[in-house]
């Protein structure tokens, strides 16, 4: 009863801020209300779009080939792999999280996905572009190895403290799944 009740808290914490905006500011309710509908509109549209590029990625790339290339051992290339494959896409950052938890599931190394991530926030190409006409070469190079760098620690201290403190819950359910998919985790 008590995960049933923390479920619906959000919505209705969420419909109470909406109810109290339409009394006292209207106009801040509807605009607020436009934008919500157009995330959600894109939300829509996008997700249908990912969970195929999940399914097709589950049966295209085999587990062994991402430990391979992305996986603890790959070094350097599974580096370069990850950032390449986050500064490709143009898509919103919320479409790279499944597609990484994902990789992880197939034996993709922390560090890398924290990479992929990343570039996928920070460093993507039609960005640096824009940073380059903008901002000058220089900047745009200083920001982009700066950048890196504090991805590549950040992916060092995570997998260093994933470790130490591994997410019991999360690896519990990824086992889960993998079994039911008939592949090991």
């Amino acid at each position: 009863m008590k995960k049933r009740a923390g479920k619906v808290i959000l919505p209705i914490g969420i419909l109470l801020i909406y109810a109290v905006l339409a009394i006292w500011l209207p106009e801040a309710a509807e605009r607020s209300l436009k934008v919500t509908l157009d995330y959600a509109l894109e939300i829509l549209l996008i997700v249908p779009l990912v969970f195929l590029l999940m399914g097709l990625m589950e049966v295209w790339i085999p587990k062994d080939k991402v430990r391979q290339w992305l996986g603890k051992g790959s070094g350097v290339k599974g580096a370069v792999i990850s950032v390449l494959m986050g500064t490709l896409p143009t898509g919103p950052l919320y479409v790279a999280f499944p597609m990484a938890a994902g990789l992880i599931r197939k034996g993709a190394g922390i560090v890398n996905m924290v990479l992929f991530l990343g570039a996928w926030a920070a460093l993507k190409i039609p960005q640096l572009i824009t940073e380059i006409k903008f901002m000058g070469l220089p900047f745009a190079l200083t920001r982009f190895i700066l950048t890196l760098a504090a991805l590549l620690l950040t992916g060092l201290i995570m997998e260093a403290f994933l470790r130490r403190h591994p997410d019991k819950a999360w690896l519990v359910s990824s086992a889960a799944e993998s079994n039911k998919n008939g592949s090991n985790p």
